[in-house]
């Protein structure tokens, strides 16, 4: 028999396999780095930090600083701790041309991009996004980075807890609609900004609803596995109460679907994730008559208790006197 030789298909496969031997380990340490390496990487950016942080104003580290350029490049140490990103090393994304200070006059031409380790995501990402109402007439391109700030951002299943989720997520949102000066940065020309509550005139309690939902829970259409960064326009908008406030509310799969999901691990039902903070239409009772109805329960056991007392008592000091 001649020679057995790969196929194409075989020689792919084998490329994988040498990738996941090689990169693809590089890969995995990079997103989950060892406590050594999160210690290293930890140290690393507490130089970085030095310089891009408020106290560096205030005290720079270095003489040649230019406070001025920096003011525009600080970071908050303590969000940046809490954020998706904290356990890389900055030198991650700001690569070449970082490493020396003053930094390279095109450092920040060659600073990684998010698709450069978030590739599928971006993809799919890219695609909503052309369908967006923000992909039309903008005079000002939008990236990842106009909406999440990669020093500052969480993921929602790491938040967990929904009101921080939604004031994350909404500061993002209400950062522009609520700002003249933010809205025409990217609007078209000449257009003003609709004002945000009157736009929300038909939403009972709008701020009230900013503060418990997310946007975005109205604003994209419904996707079991993610949320979607296709932003609907203000026509085709959920407009649907009951579209939240049910059983079957369409926050199951977004805003809690984290929480129903470790719900669903932990008891194997979700419904405690969704009859929580959420009024929900026939389930979901008011807190102030729950508080009224435990209370007159706890006051009609007191006072059968106190019955009961009085009379065994009673009888207690007819049968002395009896006896006597």
């Amino acid at each position: 028999m001649p020679e057995r030789m790969f196929s194409v298909a075989q020689s792919g496969w084998l490329a994988v396999c040498l990738w996941l031997l090689l990169g693809g380990s590089t890969l995995a340490a990079a997103f989950n780095p060892t406590p050594e390496a999160l210690e290293k990487n930890r140290q690393a950016n507490l130089k970085c930090l030095a310089c891009h942080s408020e106290a560096a104003l205030r005290q720079p580290p270095k003489v040649d600083l230019d406070l001025k350029k920096l003011r525009g490049l600080i970071v908050d140490p303590a969000a940046f701790a809490a954020s998706s990103h904290a356990r890389l090393a900055c030198g991650k994304c700001h690569t070449e041309g970082y490493a020396e200070h003053p930094h390279a006059e095109d450092a920040k031409d060659m600073t990684s991009t998010c698709d450069d380790c978030h590739s599928k995501q971006a993809r799919v990402i890219e695609a909503e996004f052309e369908q967006s109402v923000h992909a039309d007439n903008l005079t000002e391109p939008m990236t990842c980075l106009t909406c999440h700030n990669p020093h500052r951002m969480q993921a929602a299943k790491n938040l967990k807890q929904p009101d921080l989720i939604v004031a994350q997520d909404n500061r993002v949102c209400l950062g522009c609609h609520d700002s003249d000066a933010t809205f025409a940065q990217y609007a078209p020309e000449k257009k003003t900004r609709p004002l945000t509550d009157d736009a929300h005139a038909w939403l009972p309690n709008a701020r009230m609803h900013w503060k418990s939902v997310r946007c975005v829970e109205c604003h994209t259409p419904s996707n079991p596995n993610t949320q979607s960064h296709q932003i609907l326009s203000k026509d085709k908008a959920v407009k649907d109460c009951v579209a939240c406030h049910s059983r079957d509310s369409l926050l199951s799969a977004r805003l809690y679907r984290h929480l129903a999901e470790e719900d669903q691990r932990k008891y194997g039902f979700i419904n405690s994730a969704i009859l929580g903070k959420p009024y929900v239409v026939g389930a979901t009772r008011n807190p102030l008559l729950d508080g009224i109805v435990i209370a007159l329960v706890v006051l009609t056991l007191v006072g059968m208790l106190a019955h009961g007392l009085v009379r065994y008592l009673a009888a207690r000091l007819r049968r002395r006197k009896q006896h006597d």
